[in-house]
């Protein structure tokens, strides 16, 4: 069984080397709209695949993290990056370009990774991460399953490559979530406070 959670922000990028102009060599932005579908062959007690309000705590921060952010390629010219992070106190640099396709991507890596190390506490079973859709506008969007997050065909990254701004750390429940989920620390599956 499936199911789906849906999430907003609105967060500005270039996207270098893609084929539209106005795409590759301006900034711009777009009110991205992130669909989690996860999935399991079994309920949990509340017979649930993964209640909702679970979704509320880690998983939000770490998307929410994207909103009224800009998000860079680590590859980019190196006084953009500078401007971005002088003139924005909420950024985030990624190992690859910020397209819908590797922001789905992206956000499959991180929320895989901190439901994979969350200790599930309500019968909850063989819950995992399904797809992740990253539509970038009402028109288009791009969907990610594991095997694409996974493919070093689609570029390579490490979680440990992603920096987000110490502003947006801050504005996080728990300003340590990214470096806890790096260190490969236990979550406990609760609702948020």
């Amino acid at each position: 069984m499936l199911i789906r959670k849906l999430f907003k922000f609105e967060s500005a990028h270039i996207v270098r080397g893609c084929t539209s102009r106005r795409c590759s060599r301006s900034l711009h932005g777009h009110s991205y709209k992130i669909e989690l579908l996860l999935e399991a062959h079994a309920l949990d007690h509340g017979q649930m695949v993964y209640d909702f309000g679970l979704l509320k705590g880690d998983v939000r921060d770490l998307i929410d993290a994207f909103d009224h952010a800009i998000t860079f390629w680590d590859g980019d010219d190196a006084d953009y990056i500078a401007s971005c992070q002088r003139f924005s106190e909420r950024w985030i640099s990624l190992p690859v370009s910020p397209s819908a396709e590797q922001f789905s991507r992206v956000i499959f890596r991180l929320v895989d990774a901190l439901l994979g190390q969350t200790d599930m506490v309500n019968g909850e079973q063989d819950v995992r991460l399904h797809s992740v859709i990253a539509h970038e506008t009402d028109t288009g969007y791009a969907q990610c399953f594991r095997e694409d997050a996974y493919n070093p065909r689609m570029g390579e990254f490490e979680l440990a490559q992603i920096s987000f701004s110490a502003q947006i750390k801050r504005e996080w429940r728990d300003p340590q979530l990214f470096d806890k989920l790096l260190a490969g620390a236990a979550f406990i599956n609760r609702l948020p406070d």
